[in-house]
C-alpha cells in the first residue's frame, strides 16, 4: 500500500507516518518544514520538500500522487489566535493546500483523501455533547478554514467521485507536539512552567472544559477511516474521546500554582459524541489524559 502524508515532518502527521510505515506502507512526505521538524522525518520515508498552498497542479506534481491509495492531509497552519492576527495568510494556506491536494488526487485517481478537521468548527456551543450535524458556527479564521476544507472534500466527493472523510480533531496532545512559539497548547505551555518552576497561566477562569485527545488515538482513526470498506461520501465525524477536563483540572493534575488574569475569545466547552466514527470505522479512543501527565512529570522531571 502507498500513501502520501502532508505535513509528515508535523506533530500529528509525523506519528500517522511512522505507524503507517510500521505496518509496511510505502509513505511520502509532503512538507514545507515552516512548522514540521526535520527530525520528525521517518528515515524510510520519501520526502519532499513543498508549499502546498502555492505549488501548482501540474503534471510533475500530479505524478507525486499517481499509484498512492490514501492522502493524509495534515498540514496546515494551526491555531485560533495566530489565524485572527493575520487570516490572510492563514486562509491561503489552510485554503489553498486542501484544494491542490484535493485536485491532484481527482487527477491521480487516488482512492481516498482523508482530511484533518477541527473540532473548532463548533464554536461556542452551548449542548454537549458535540454531534455531527450540529450548527456550524466558528469563533475564529482559523475554524471557519477548516471547516471550509470539509466542505471542499464533500464537493470533491459529490461532483468528481474522489473519497473523501473528514476528521474533526478534538484538543490533540502527546509525542511532538509543539512546544515553540507564543501559541502552545496548554499542555505544553504547563510542561514548561513546570520545569522552569513558574506558576500554571490559565486563560479566563479556567473552568473551561476540553476534550483532550491522545495522538495514538488520532492515528488510528486516520488509518481506520482510510482502510473503511465503506463509501464515506465525504462525511465529518468528530475524533475525541467523549470525555473532557477543565483547565483548572488540568492544573491540579501537574500540581502547580495558578496565576490568572488573561482573557480571550474561546469556547467555553468542547465534548465529542464519537458514536458515528465507532459505528462507521470502528474509532475507539484508549488514551488517558491523567495517565499521560503522571509519565510526564517522570519524563520532564516535574
Amino acid at each position: 500500500m502507498k500513501a502520501i502524508v502532508t505535513g509528515g515532518a508535523g506533530f500529528i502527521g509525523s506519528n500517522l507516518t511512522d505507524q503507517l510505515i510500521s505496518k509496511g506502507y510505502d509513505v511520502i512526505i509532503l512538507d514545507d518544514l515552516s512548522t514540521g521538524n526535520v527530525n520528525n522525518i521517518n528515515p524510510n520515508a520519501t520526502f519532499v520538500n513543498v508549499d502546498l498552498a502555492t505549488v501548482k497542479v501540474d503534471e510533475e506534481f500530479i505524478k507525486l500522487f499517481e499509484g498512492v491509495d490514501y492522502v493524509f492531509h495534515t498540514a496546515a497552519k494551526a491555531r485560533v489566535q495566530p489565524s485572527i492576527l493575520d487570516p490572510i495568510y492563514y486562509n491561503e494556506q489552510n485554503v489553498n493546500s486542501t484544494v491542490n491536494v484535493l485536485e491532484a488526487a481527482r487527477k491521480a485517481g487516488v482512492k481516498r483523501v482523508v482530511y484533518s478537521a477541527s473540532s473548532s468548527c463548533y464554536g461556542n456551543a452551548t449542548k454537549m455533547p458535540l454531534t455531527e450535524d450540529m450548527a456550524i458556527n466558528p469563533l475564529s479564521p482559523y475554524g471557519l478554514q477548516k471547516y471550509i476544507g470539509e466542505e471542499y472534500c464533500k464537493m470533491y466527493s459529490e461532483v468528481y467521485g474522489l473519497d473523501t472523510v473528514s476528521l474533526r480533531y478534538f484538543n490533540v496532545y502527546g509525542p511532538r507536539m509543539n512546544f515553540e512559539g507564543a501559541y502552545k497548547l496548554v499542555l505544553a505551555i504547563f510542561i514548561q512552567q513546570m520545569q522552569q518552576g513558574k506558576p500554571l497561566t490559565i486563560t479566563n477562569d479556567g473552568n473551561q472544559r476540553r476534550d483532550f485527545t491522545y495522538v495514538d488515538d488520532i492515528v488510528a482513526a486516520n488509518i481506520n477511516a482510510a482502510e473503511c470498506k465503506n463509501d464515506l461520501k465525504g462525511e465529518a465525524f468528530n475524533i475525541g474521546t467523549g470525555n473532557n477536563f477543565s483547565v483548572n483540572e488540568l492544573a491540579d493534575m501537574f500540581g502547580g500554582e495558578k496565576q490568572y488574569g488573561i482573557e480571550v475569545l474561546e469556547p467555553y466547552e468542547t465534548l465529542a459524541d464519537t458514536s458515528k466514527a465507532r459505528e462507521a470505522f470502528n474509532y475507539v479512543p484508549k488514551g488517558n489524559l491523567p495517565e499521560w501527565v503522571e509519565r510526564c512529570k517522570v519524563e520532564y522531571n516535574l
